[in-house]
C-alpha cells in the first residue's frame, strides 16, 4: 500500500527535513508541498491524498482551521500535525488527527503515526470489502427481512457473551483497540467504534468524541470543561467522565435541548 502524501509547512528547512525523515518509508509517496493552508486546501480538492503532514502555526489560516475545513470534504486524508507547540494537542483530535508530532521528529515517533494511518486505510479498506459483499447479498436476497438482535458480542474471561444494549453505558477506543464498559465490567470488541456505532441504536447512543460513544439514557451529569466542551459523568461503578468534543457538544446541546 503506498500513500500519497502532503507537507503543508510554512517553512522551506522544516519541509525539507520532513521529506528526508519520510524517504525511508516505502508507503509513503510524497507528491506535494503547500507553504500555507489555503494553497493546501486547494491542492486537497483537486488530489485524492491520502495523509496529510501538517503544521499548525502558517499565517493566515492556520493548521487546526485547515483540518476542520477538510472535515466538510468528500474525500478527507488523514492527518498528522507535525509541530513546535505541544499545547494545540487536545484541539488537534477535536479535528479528527490521527497523531501529533512535535518538531523536532523522532524517527521512531513517526513510524509510529505512519502506522496507525496504515491501519486506518486497511480498516476502511475492509469495511469497503465487508460493505460491497453485503450489498452483493442483499441485491440478491431482496426480499429477506434482515434480522436485527439489540446485543453486542465481547470477550469476558476468554469467552464470548452477548451484551444487551441496555446494558453498555459507554463504548471507547484505548491503545488501538475498542472496550465497552458496562457498570462493573470494561469487555473488549473486535469490532470498531465506527462498526459499533453503525450496530448501536442512534436514538440512545451518541458519538461525543472520536474515542467515545455514550449511551445517553446512562447519563448522570453534564460537567462543563473548557473551550466549550463537556464531561459527561456516567452511571457505572466509578462514575466515570466521558469526553464531549465541542465539534459533539453543540449536536449533544441540540439533543438534549440546553
Amino acid at each position: 500500500m503506498k500513500l500519497k502524501a502532503l507537507i503543508v509547512d510554512d517553512e522551506y528547512p522544516a519541509r525539507q527535513e520532513l521529506r528526508y525523515a519520510l524517504s525511508s518509508f516505502d508507503c509513503i509517496e510524497i507528491v506535494g508541498e503547500a507553504t500555507n493552508a489555503q494553497e493546501a486546501l486547494t491542492l486537497i480538492k483537486a488530489l485524492d491524498y491520502q495523509i496529510l503532514f501538517l503544521d499548525i502555526s502558517m499565517p493566515g489560516m492556520n493548521g487546526l482551521d485547515l483540518g476542520a475545513a477538510i472535515q466538510e470534504l468528500p474525500r478527507q486524508p488523514q492527518v498528522i500535525f507535525v509541530t513546535a507547540y505541544d499545547e494545540y494537542a487536545v484541539r488537534a483530535f477535536e479535528v479528527n488527527a490521527v497523531d501529533y508530532l512535535l518538531k523536532p521528529v523522532d524517527q521512531a515517533r513517526l513510524k509510529k503515526a505512519v502506522d496507525k494511518v496504515l491501519r486506518k486505510f486497511r480498516e476502511l479498506q475492509a469495511a469497503e470489502m465487508v460493505a460491497a459483499e453485503e450489498t452483493a447479498v442483499g441485491a440478491a436476497r431482496e426480499a429477506d427481512v434482515p434480522l436485527r438482535i439489540d446485543r453486542i458480542p465481547a470477550e469476558k474471561y476468554g469467552k464470548t457473551v452477548l451484551v444487551a444494549e441496555g446494558d453498555i453505558v459507554y463504548a471507547f477506543t484505548e491503545q488501538d483497540y475498542v472496550y465497552i464498559k458496562t457498570y462493573a465490567d470494561k469487555l473488549f470488541t473486535r469490532f470498531t467504534l465506527k462498526e459499533l456505532e453503525a450496530r448501536l441504536n442512534p436514538n440512545i447512543f451518541f458519538r461525543t468524541h472520536r474515542c467515545y460513544i455514550v449511551n445517553l439514557h446512562k447519563v448522570k451529569e453534564i460537567v462543563p470543561f473548557f473551550n466549550g466542551t463537556y464531561n459527561l459523568v456516567v452511571d457505572d461503578q466509578e462514575n466515570s467522565e466521558v469526553p464531549v468534543s465541542r465539534a459533539q457538544a453543540k449536536k449533544l446541546r441540540r439533543i438534549l435541548g440546553f
